[in-house]
Parts: structure tokens; C-alpha cells; sequence
């Protein structure tokens, strides 16, 4: 059944109904806060890899310090892998094959939201896990599905408490890390803030580990190139991301119209303080004021570009100013083997990428076509190289 037209049991259409906002207890005039709170592995486990109860535990006293204000939080949790690792005695570093990845993922996750449903529960409050990939977001259908299973979890007064399927992911087609997951869950829910929790107190100046002079950057209205190149990567061998992950999905949930504030997990009060926009907090990311649909944060943010195509002055023109198609005429240059419905940058005469998009056509044809008008090609043959449906302009 296509979800677009089916209709709900009140005879409603049910995409309709569930491009609505949710609501808490389905009903109108909520005036608390939707909250995504994302905790990161280093924040979790020790250095063996070990689940800390006691981190769990303030995450969720403070979930339930919001819920008890009024506020509805999302909570997506990392730790899977670093926790499956010490139950099954495989301590040091971390397996590359993707295969035991998975395995290990499977079991620590089970271990995972037992802390979580047992800190939970000395709140009399319920978890309810949500397992995730990008295929969730990628497709209408499954969008739908997810984003109802979310408000009906939260309409029911569950905490949700979510996940990349690390057990089934395919290494070629995952998030990557939970930094950029949770600015897709963010934007699937509308949410009004999401809280990314580290071991750091936010952005700083310069990695405090070479510079200890670094100072933390309060609010941050637009990420640049000096921004992402101070954000470093990973700080531990635990964890998948790092600041600059964080920084994406941060710009991420910008372009959603989300405010984002990165802090650090173990500062007292910090989901508390962070809803409640504490000058100090961490680093604040101020939300844009429209919101990119679902499909283009996709495109512009977690699929990773296959190539690139050149474009000339009115082709760029065409599309940054009048929101058209690239054409065949106006391509220049082609970089890479990328095929049709694969990801490419669009850049201009001067080399910077200025839009992303999904290609209609593979990397060959372009290439051998690239500057001819449409009525020189054949009839069965299109012109649009990335029509604008599929392209974001960065």
C-alpha cells in the first residue's frame, strides 16, 4: 500500500496526519519543549569500553527532570559496540571487520538499554528503543513509519531511546556516527532543541589538547571553513565521531530549523540549562529560519558526493538564481565515476562547491554529452543532468 494515500481509521489521509506536529498526549496547545538529547560513547564507558551506570543514570534524572517541567525527549544513545566489547572479553582496540562490528553491536545493545530501562524506571518512567538506518530516511514510506512510531511512543509518555542498527547496517549505506543520526531524528520529530553531550564543554578555539589557551565558543550563527577546520576529529578510540561530526550535524539541524547546543555530558544540570537557553551552557547553534525538507538534508548532508560536475556562469546563475535544473549544456567538467541516482558536488569556474545533488544520468554520459543543447540530443534521451527536486544549494 502506498502510505501517501492511505487513509487513517478516521478516514483522513494518514500522511497528512502525520505531517502534523507531534504533541504530547496527542493534544493541542503543548507548550513545553520537544528535545533531542544525543550522548556520545566517550560519555558513557569507561576506558575499557564499559558501560558507567552512573552516566546513564544523570542523563536519565534529567530526562525526567524535563519531563516533570513539561518538556518530551528523544534520546539517542551510542555505546553499542564500546559496550558489547568487554561482555565478550574483547578488550583493546576496536575490530575493523564489519562483520564482528555487527555481532558485537547485537549484543551491546541489549546490555545498553537495560541501564537505560532500569534508570528509567526509578522515575516510573518507560523506554522504548528505536533501531534506525539511513533507509529510514531515504525513503517517503519508511520516513512516515518512523516519524509515527516516534509520536505514538511519545503520545504514550515513552522516552524513546534510539539508535543506529549497527547489527544490520551496511557499511556502505549508515550514518556513521550518532551526531548526524540525531540531527535527522531532530528533524524528523520538529523538534525545538537538540543537545549533543560530550566529554568537552562545547566548541572551543583550538584542540585544548595541544592549546591551553582554548576557550569556548558560546554561539555559533553560521559554520564556516575556520570552524570546521578548528573542530579536530575523534578524541578517543571508542567512539565513532568527533567535533567535526558534531559540527555537521549541528549545521544539520540548523538548516532544519533546529537550535543546537554541544556540552558537556558530565556538567551538572546540562539538559536542563541547555532547554533552557543558560548563557555558558556549551556552544549554541542558532536555527535557520526555514526548514530544508527531509529529502535535501539528506542529500546535502549524509550522502557522501561520488563525483563532481563543472558548470559555467549561466548554468550557475540558472540554478542558484531561478531554482532551475542543470542541463547538459551548461556542464564544463566531469570528476568521478559516479552512476544515476549517486551523489555529486555542482561546482562553479572558481572550484567551490556551491550545490549537491542527485544525479539523473551516469558519470560516462555526462561526460560525452557534457555541453550540448537539448535539442541536439536524442528524443530518449533527457537533458537534466540533477534536476532541482533533488539538488540543494549549499
Amino acid at each position: 500500500m502506498n502510505v501517501e494515500a492511505s487513509l487513517g481509521s478516521d478516514g483522513r489521509d494518514a500522511s497528512r496526519q502525520l505531517d502534523t506536529p507531534i504533541r504530547r498526549d496527542g493534544k493541542a496547545g503543548f507548550q513545553g519543549k520537544l528535545v533531542v538529547v544525543k550522548i556520545g560513547t566517550s560519555s558513557l564507558t569507561d576506558e575499557t569500553g564499559a558501560i558507567q551506570p552512573a552516566s546513564i543514570k544523570k542523563l536519565c534524572a534529567e530526562v525526567a527532570a524535563a519531563r516533570a517541567a513539561g518538556d518530551r525527549v528523544v534520546v539517542v544513545t551510542s555505546g553499542a559496540i564500546a559496550a558489547g566489547l568487554p561482555i565478550l572479553g574483547m578488550g583493546g582496540a576496536r575490530p575493523t571487520d564489519m562483520g564482528l562490528l555487527q555481532a558485537v553491536a547485537a549484543v551491546g545493545q541489549a546490555h545498553l538499554v537495560g541501564f537505560y530501562n532500569e534508570a528509567l524506571a526509578d522515575y516510573g518512567l518507560i523506554s522504548g528503543q528505536a533501531l534506525l538506518t539511513p533507509g529510514d530516511f531515504v525513503s517517503r514510506q519508511q520516513y512516515l513509519h518512523a516519524r509515527q512510531t516516534l509520536r505514538i511512543l511519545l503520545d504514550l509518555g515513552v522516552v524513546p531511546i534510539v539508535n543506529e542498527n549497527d547489527a544490520i547496517a551496511d557499511d556502505e549505506i549508515r550514518f556513521g556516527d550518532n551526531d548526524r543520526l540525531a540531527a535527522i531524528v531532530s528533524h524528523l520529530v520538529g523538534a525545538d532543541l537538540l543537545v549533543i553531550l560530550t566529554d568537552t564543554p562545547g566548541l572551543l578555539t583550538a584542540d585544548p589538547r595541544i592549546d591551553r589557551e582554548a576557550s569556548l565558543i558560546e554561539e555559533v550563527v553560521e559554520v564556516d571553513h575556520d570552524l570546521e577546520a578548528i573542530a579536530g576529529s575523534a578524541g578517543t578510540d571508542r567512539g565513532s565521531g568527533g567535533m567535526a561530526s558534531k559540527l555537521a550535524a549541528a549545521r544539520m539541524a540548523a538548516w532544519s530549523g533546529v537550535r543546537t547546543v554541544i556540552a558537556a555530558a558530565a556538567r551538572p544540570n546540562v539538559l536542563i540549562d541547555a532547554i533552557a537557553g543558560q548563557p555558558g551552557v556549551g556552544t549554541t547553534f542558532v536555527a535557520r529560519t526555514s526548514r530544508l525538507p527531509a529529502r535535501k538534508l539528506w542529500i546535502a548532508f549524509a550522502v557522501g558526493a561520488s563525483g563532481s560536475v563543472t558548470v559555467d556562469d549561466g548554468a550557475k546563475d540558472a540554478l542558484v538564481g531561478r531554482g532551475g535544473s542543470l542541463l547538459l549544456a551548461g556542464v564544463l567538467d566531469v570528476v568521478g565515476d559516479f552512476g544515476a541516482g549517486e551523489a555529486v558536488e555542482l561546482t562553479g569556474l572558481d572550484g567551490v562547491a556551491f550545490a549537491k545533488g542527485l544525479a539523473r544520468q551516469p558519470a560516462w554520459r555526462v561526460r560525452t554529452l557534457a555541453g550540448r543543447r537539448s535539442s541536439d540530443l536524442p528524443s530518449d534521451l533527457p537533458a537534466e543532468v540533477v534536476h532541482r527536486d533533488d539538488m540543494v544549494i549549499l
